[in-house]
Parts: structure tokens; C-alpha cells; sequence
């Protein structure tokens, strides 16, 4: 199975086991980070799992939506690596990804 690398708030790194087909939101979530709210479960209409890709891989997805743009403007804590966790899904190509959990809004 593929790993997913996530930092979390205190910058402590814990490798989890990536499921392909599946957002990298609901990895970190069934993975035990709290801090990681995703309080719409992933339908894209609020910002609490906002993440930053590592830039060796931030080529790998497809371009934000102007939704997700538009989510993550509300961020005072967005970044040229910000996107929204939900909206990333991850494939077997992405085993080594590491994303680090933005800070609270």
C-alpha cells in the first residue's frame, strides 16, 4: 500500500498507509489527526482541511477549481502549496506524498 507523510500543527511527521481511490482528507481523517476538521466531510464548502503539498509533487493534480480557490482565499494561512485535502485523490503514483496540515483559521 502507498504512504502518505502528514505534519501535523506541532510539526510532528507520522507515516500513514494511503488507500488509492480516496481522498488524502479521508486518509488523514480515518487516521486519528483531529486537527484536521474537514467539517463538510468533503463536499468542498468550507476550508478546515487545508493542507500544504510538498512542491515535488504539487504537479501531480489536476489544477484547484474556482471553488476550492475561492475556499482557500478565506484562509489567512493559504500559500502557493495550499490546497483543500478533499479535493486531492490519491493514487498509487502519489506513495511517498507528504502534506503538512494548515494552520487553524
Amino acid at each position: 500500500m502507498p504512504k502518505l507523510f502528514v505534519t501535523d500543527r506541532d510539526g510532528q511527521e507520522r507515516t500513514v498507509t494511503g488507500r488509492p481511490g480516496i481522498s488524502v482528507m479521508e486518509i488523514i481523517r480515518d487516521a486519528g489527526f483531529d486537527e484536521l476538521l474537514a467539517l463538510c466531510g468533503g463536499c468542498s464548502s468550507c476550508a478546515t482541511c487545508h493542507v500544504y503539498v510538498d512542491p515535488d509533487y504539487a504537479d501531480q493534480f489536476p489544477p484547484m477549481s474556482e471553488d476550492e480557490n475561492d475556499l482557500l482565499d478565506s484562509s489567512e494561512h493559504r500559500n502557493s502549496l495550499s490546497r483543500l485535502s478533499c479535493q486531492l485523490h490519491f493514487t498509487e503514483d502519489l506513495d511517498g506524498l507528504r502534506v503538512a496540515i494548515a494552520p487553524e483559521d
